[in-house]
Formats: C-alpha cells, structure tokens, sequence
C-alpha cells in the first residue's frame, strides 16, 4: 500500500499554488480555509496534505476568478446598455458563468481522486458546504423515523446532488440557498407519500425537548 501510495504522488507530480497576480491576503485567507478542511482528513503524509490543500485552495480560487468575469460583464452592462439590451447582456453574462463552471466542474474531483478516496473526496465536498448534507439527511431521519430505506435513499440523493450545485455556488447564502432549493423538493416529495409534515415536525420538537436538546 505504501509502495502504491508513493507511485500516485509521484506520477500525479506537484501541485503549485495558483497564487500569481492575486492579493497576498486573500491567497493566505483561502489557504488557511483549505487546511482546515484537509486537517479534518487526518492524512498522515504531510506532503500529499499540502497538493491536497493546494488543490481546494485553487478551486477557490478559479470558482472566484469565473464569478468575478461575470461580475464585471453585468456591471459594464447596466452601466451602459438599457432596457432588453441590457437585460440580455447580463443574462448571456449569466449562462457564460454557468458555461464556465460546468467545464472545469469535474477537474476538482479528478484532481483530489490522485491523492484521496471516494469517502474522503465526499469529506472535502462536506467541508466546502459547511456539512449542511448530513446535516439535513440527519434532521429528516431523525424528524421521522418511519421513512422507508426507499425514502432514506431518494432524500440522500437529492442532497448529494445539491451538493454539487453548492460546491460551485459563489457564496455561504448561495451555497444555502442551493440546498434550500432541494429541501423544498424533498418536503413535496414526502407530503405526496403521505406524510403529515407539520405534525411530523412537532412531534420531533417535542422529542427533542424531552431529551433535553434545543430546537
């Protein structure tokens, strides 16, 4: 297994950072959100922690560098066109952002599959979306117990797939909002199955007061 672990490094080769024309600052401020996450991982070669850190941190920053093109497209735009004109230039501003972050979508997870596992490359997403899917997954497992593995499943599938909107999305609110978005689906999901939400909801605070938890 060392053997194995040593040919990855050495064939997947250094990862620099992408540091160059950039704010000392926030370089730094990135880098030490990055190590926070790998810290978590616990990887045992200090090495393999730091191309794996780079690698987050670069992520960061190209998802920056899109967003920060697309700002500046939409803000030349109201700046100097009017009503449809302006109205279409902001959105092919919009669908090139989007354009952009589906092409390098899947290099992330390709560049952290050289250096991790598939559980722990689910570790880095969880820690670039403050673990708002196991978060949610626990919530609703635990708000009712009766969900069928079936159900277990399609809500665990529907944050999975949130998450990857939220990985790329440019902000903590934006990040939110695209789980938000997949709760909603999973509640109509579940209200078509029959459940009551509501009082599946105050049952599960009062069983959380009673075992001396907080709402």
């Amino acid at each position: 297994m060392c053997l194995l672990l040593m040919a990855v490094i050495l064939t997947a080769g250094a990862v620099d950072l992408d540091r160059e024309g950039r704010d000392p600052a926030y370089v730094e401020s990135i880098v030490k959100r990055s190590q926070k996450i790998v810290d978590k991982l616990e990887l045992k070669d200090a090495e393999m922690a730091q191309h794996v850190t780079h690698i987050i941190a670069n992520r960061y920053f190209k998802l920056n560098d899109i967003y920060e093109v697309r700002d500046a497209k939409v803000k030349q735009a109201k700046e100097t066109l009017t009503g449809d004109a302006k109205q279409e230039a902001v959105k092919a501003a919009e669908d090139e952002k989007d354009a952009a972050l589906y092409r390098c979508h899947f290099e992330f997870p390709a560049a952290l599959s050289l250096y991790l596992d598939g559980k722990q490359i689910d570790a880095v997403k969880d820690g670039m979306t403050y673990g708002v899917l196991m978060v949610t997954y626990n919530s609703h497992v635990d708000m009712i117990p009766t969900l069928t593995q079936e159900e277990k499943a399609q809500i665990m599938a529907w944050l999975v797939e949130a998450r990857e909107f939220a990985i790329d999305a440019e902000n903590s609110n934006k990040k939110h909002a695209a789980f938000g978005k997949y709760k909603g689906r999973i509640n109509n999901y579940l209200a078509k199955r029959g459940y009551d939400l509501k009082k599946e909801r105050e049952a599960w605070y009062e069983r959380i007061k009673a075992r001396g938890g907080k709402i």
